[in-house]
């Protein structure tokens, strides 16, 4: 979805400066889509949705690194929206991505990018229940929700279950934005006595975002379509549970994302790298990252041990270079591969008996 998304928004670009090839088209449906009032308004927050796209998929690699299906290039589609599973995965997809563009789209405003926004001043003078008084320049999030959602809800031309479900989880992304933001304070006073403090809104790092919405997803639910709306899934009832307005949903169930299957957006575990050794820096879930990717799956995890070299002990010399040394480290890994058949493991055995015997009598 992301990479196409770019290259779309290229040749877009490109054709509207007269540099597209005769065989360029602008088929980027999530840039016509976009703002109906002025083509040129759809140009003036491309890069910003671009640049959204991209900070979402980035997010979407970290947040599943270290589970079985990893945010593949391949599974993210958006100009082919119904070709994956509607399953939790493609959920996650659609919610990352709308707040990914909400996102910049609003940082971009209050960093002075567009004409038509800045400041969100709507609270300012007002009191709170604390004692502090609304000011400052609160980050613009309902310019960055009505932008956004323009451009990621625009794709949605259908009137099924798999556009409800997709619309329905474009506004959980959005919403994850809105939930999230923190507030910042500033004391006034004497000697920084914090006479009157002076709070606004901040937009939280998009971290903040991905763990957020990380945690829906494991809580998504499974819906049925009936009569037009989403309900909880076996009801009978057409009456829109209310608390589906706050979670992600899907309407099919994930395959186990062990083997390859392009179709379903999952290049397998073989081949992928996990956790061993128990870091003080590595949390229960990637600690446990070898069963999950590579022995449930069949699979076994082989250490594999390389060298890298990188520059090292730099300095600073006057005036002006800075020259390092070249390091070498040994690295540690460990990968899943095919497990040994029981032929092949006797054979093994036996030649590694064999050169040890070698070993002992050359010594």
């Amino acid at each position: 979805m992301f990479a196409q998304l770019l290259w779309s928004l290229s040749v877009l670009l490109a054709a509207l400066s007269g540099t597209a090839d005769s065989n360029g088209t602008l088929q980027s449906n999530f840039l016509i889509t976009g703002p109906k009032s002025s083509f040129q308004a759809s140009l003036t927050y491309a890069s910003s949705v671009a640049a959204g796209a991209q900070t979402a998929m980035e997010e979407c690699k970290h947040q599943f690194s270290w589970d079985r299906w990893n945010c593949t290039d391949n599974a993210l589609s958006m100009f082919k929206p119904n070709t994956l599973p509607a399953n939790r995965e493609t959920s996650f997809v659609h919610a990352i991505s709308a707040a990914g563009v909400m996102y910049v789209l609003t940082r971009n405003c209050s960093k002075g990018a567009f004409e038509q926004c800045g400041c969100d001043l709507t609270n300012n003078g007002k009191k709170a229940e604390g004692g502090w008084t609304w000011g400052g320049c609160s980050d613009d999030i309902a310019f960055g929700e009505r932008i956004s959602k323009m451009y990621s809800d625009g794709v949605e031309n259908g009137q099924d279950a798999r556009a409800a479900m997709n619309l329905h989880n474009n506004d959980v992304g959005r919403k994850a934005v809105r939930q999230t933001m923190k507030r910042v304070c500033k004391c006034h006073g004497v000697s920084g006595s914090c006479t009157t403090k002076t709070c606004w809104l901040q937009l939280a790092d998009f971290r903040a975002i991905g763990v957020f919405l990380k945690k829906k997803y494991k809580k998504a639910d499974k819906v049925d379509y009936v009569r037009g709306q989403l309900t909880e899934n076996n009801s009978a009832s057409s009456k829109r549970n209310t608390g589906l307005k706050k979670d992600m949903v899907f309407l099919e169930d994930s395959p186990d994302y062990c083997r390859e299957n392009l179709t379903v957006g999952s290049r397998g575990t073989l081949g992928r790298e996990c956790l061993r050794g128990g870091g003080k820096n590595m949390d229960k879930y990637e600690k446990k990252s070898c069963k999950r990717l590579c022995k449930d799956c069949g699979y076994v995890p082989k250490r594999i041990t390389t060298e890298v070299t990188s520059s090292c002990n730099c300095k600073f010399h006057w005036c002006c270079s800075v020259k390092c040394s070249q390091c070498t480290k040994t690295v540690t890994k460990y990968i899943c591969v095919q497990r040994e058949s029981s032929k092949n493991r006797r054979k093994n055995v036996r030649k590694k008996s064999k050169q040890r015997r070698r070993n002992r009598g050359n010594n």
